[in-house]
């Protein structure tokens, strides 16, 4: 972080059937003087083995932040930037406090931002973190559930959580078309999020005939991989 040496690229996500850009999800990126780009599968474990996830994650959350800032003073059309916030990071003590902080320092517009949570983030969900979902939700921020499905998935989640949003894991999407169980549980989850009033995603769509199909299954909007 002090070098500089982490740096976040955007992944666009769009909305069918018109592809139109509607946001785009924030990844942490680590360009190593020596060993070139290191995986964040390499990276982000260790970090938060170490808990140095939490100096990254308000790193990430801070440039994310100020990219949005710049974005709209160059006159771009506005788009919802997705920050990945880690279990660790959203159960530390201090966590909104942490984010307000960066919200006041860089200016940024809490309604153009979504945090993503994995489910593993909100597992065994009581008063204290439907109450801090609640304070997110009341800044403005837009709350999305990340990976649904490849967890401990649990309808509890979508009943009592102020989540809008559902992520359908890549793992699913890239054989939606050869493999009949990930295609029926595409199906599901979509049906799930309309029947609830939910946003639905698919990540890691690669290819056009994907993107069809997924339409075609009532999914609205998509992130390429």
């Amino acid at each position: 972080i002090e070098r500089g040496e982490l740096i976040l690229e955007y992944q666009p996500q769009w909305e069918m059937p018109e592809q139109r850009l509607i946001g785009v999800e924030a990844l942490v990126r680590w360009e190593h003087p020596e060993r070139g780009r290191i995986n964040p599968i390499e990276f982000i474990p260790v970090a938060e083995e170490s808990g140095l996830i939490h100096a990254i994650g308000d790193h990430v959350l801070r440039t994310a932040c100020r990219q949005q800032v710049a974005w709209q003073a160059a006159g771009l059309q506005p788009v919802t930037i997705a920050v990945n916030i880690s279990a660790l990071q959203f159960r530390r003590q201090g966590f909104l406090e942490r984010v307000s902080r960066i919200i006041d320092e860089t200016g940024a517009d809490p309604t153009g931002l979504d945090l993503e949570l994995t489910e593993s983030a909100l597992m065994q969900p009581g008063p204290e973190i439907e109450a801090q979902l609640a304070s997110l939700r009341g800044m403005g921020f837009g709350l999305a559930l990340d990976d649904f499905g490849t967890g401990y998935s649990s309808l509890t989640y979508l009943k009592r959580l102020p989540v809008a949003l559902l992520k359908i894991d890549q793992s699913f999407v890239r054989d939606v078309l050869s493999d009949p169980n990930d295609a029926a549980i595409v199906h599901t989850i979509i049906g799930l999020s309309r029947s609830l009033g939910l946003d639905v995603i698919a990540e890691g769509v690669e290819t056009e005939e994907q993107r069809i199909s997924l339409g075609e299954a009532g999914c609205d909007l998509y992130q390429g991989y």
